[in-house]
C-alpha cells in the first residue's frame, strides 16, 4: 500500500533514473528513500533485470531498506517470474531490505487487471526479515499458504483476486501481522472468492496481532459486512476498512446490528451505495464514540441496464 503521499515503509518513493540519465542526477542516500526501479511497459530500452543491475551498481544495496518494483516490459503479457528471480538472486546483498512492493504501475503503464503476476511467496521465503510486502495485479497471481515470522504489513491490490489466492493468504501463518489489506475485486476480472474464503481471516486465530483489516473493492461487500458484524477479529481491530466496493444499506444494516464497533479508531466505507438515512444512522451510532467514519461516496454511481441496477467497485479493470 503505497501512501497517498507517495511513500512506502514510511519513506518517500524515489524513482531510480533511466539509462539516458545515468550519472547526471545526484542520488539520495541508499537508506533515505524507497527506491522504485522501473522500465517502460511499451518499447522498453532495457529489461527490468538490466535496470536493477544498474541500480545495484549505483546504490549500496546493503543499505537499501525499501524497494518498489515498478513497471516491467510488456507487463500485460510477461509475468513477474523473472523479476522475482532477479530480486531473490540479490538477497545476499540486500541485507537491510525490510519492505518490498511488486507491481507499482499506474493505469497509463498497465491497468491493474492487466498486470501479469506469478507466485510471489518465494520473496517471503527469501527475505525472512521483511516487515512489509505488497503486490499489485491479480492475473496469474499465486499465493500458496506461507509462514513469515516478522511480516507486519501485507497488501494485495487487484481488480479481481482469485479465490485460491484468498484461501492461501487466509491459511498463512503471520503471527506479527498488524495490517492486512486485500482488494478482492470483481468476478468480471477474476475475483471469484466467496465470504467463506475470507472466514479464516475474520476468525483471526492465525493473526493474533492484527489491528488494521481491509477487505475492500469487492462486489460481495454486503456479504463481507454481514460476516464482519460477528467476526471475532473485529473486536481487537483499530481500523476496519470495507471501502471501495458495492456496499449497500443491507450490509450497513448488518454492521449496525452486529457486535459493537465503538472501539474502532476508524471505519472506512468510502465509495459506497448507501442511502442518506443510512449514512445518518452510521454517524449517529459511531461518531459520538469517537469513531472516524469515512463515508465519501466518491464516484460510486448506480446505472440501470436491462431492467437491473448495476453497481461497480472502485477499481476493476
Amino acid at each position: 500500500m503505497l501512501g497517498d503521499d507517495n511513500t512506502w515503509y514510511g519513506l518517500p518513493v524515489h524513482d531510480f533514473p533511466g539509462p539516458d540519465d545515468e550519472g547526471r542526477t545526484p542520488l539520495p542516500e541508499a537508506d533515505a528513500v524507497a527506491w522504485r526501479v522501473s522500465t517502460d511497459t511499451y518499447d522498453a530500452e532495457e529489461t527490468w533485470p538490466e535496470a536493477f543491475a544498474r541500480f545495484t551498481a549505483a546504490v549500496d544495496p546493503g543499505r537499501v531498506r525499501a524497494l518498489v518494483v515498478g513497471a516491467w516490459e510488456e507487463a500485460y503479457e510477461n509475468g513477474s517470474e523473472e523479476i522475482v528471480r532477479t530480486v531473490l538472486d540479490a538477497r545476499s546483498r540486500l541485507t537491510s531490505l525490510r519492505a518490498l512492493f511488486l507491481g507499482d504501475m499506474e493505469s497509463e503503464e498497465c491497468e491493474i487487471s492487466w498486470i501479469t503476476q506469478s507466485d510471489v511467496t518465494p520473496l517471503l521465503d527469501g527475505f525472512p526479515e521483511l516487515e512489509a510486502f505488497g503486490v499489485r495485479g491479480g492475473t496469474g497471481l499465486a499465493f500458496p499458504a506461507a509462514t513469515h515470522r516478522r511480516l507486519r504489513t501485507l497488501v494485495v491490490e487487484t481488480g479481481g483476486m482469485p479465490a485460491a489466492v484468498v484461501r492461501g493468504i487466509a491459511a498463512s501463518d503471520f503471527p506479527a501481522l498488524e495490517l492486512l489489506d486485500l482488494w478482492l475485486g470483481t468476478e468480471e476480472y477474476g475475483g471469484d472468492c466467496s465470504v467463506e474464503d475470507v472466514a479464516p481471516i475474520l476468525d483471526g486465530s492465525r493473526l493474533p496481532r492484527l489491528r488494521h483489516l481491509a477487505l475492500r473493492n469487492s462486489d460481495i461487500q454486503d456479504h463481507i459486512a454481514r460476516a464482519a458484524a460477528s467476526a471475532p477479529v473485529v473486536s481487537r481491530l483499530d481500523v476496519l476498512d470495507l471501502s471501495m466496493g458495492v456496499l449497500t444499506d443491507e450490509g450497513a444494516e448488518s454492521l449496525l446490528g452486529g457486535q459493537p464497533l465503538t472501539h474502532l479508531r476508524k471505519l472506512d466505507l468510502h465509495h459506497h451505495y448507501l442511502s442518506e438515512p443510512m449514512e445518518r444512522r452510521l454517524r449517529e451510532a459511531l461518531e459520538p464514540a469517537g469513531v472516524a467514519l469515512s463515508l465519501d461516496r466518491d464516484d460510486a454511481e448506480e446505472y440501470e441496464w436491462d431492467g437491473r441496477v448495476r453497481r461497480f467497485v472502485a477499481v476493476g479493470e
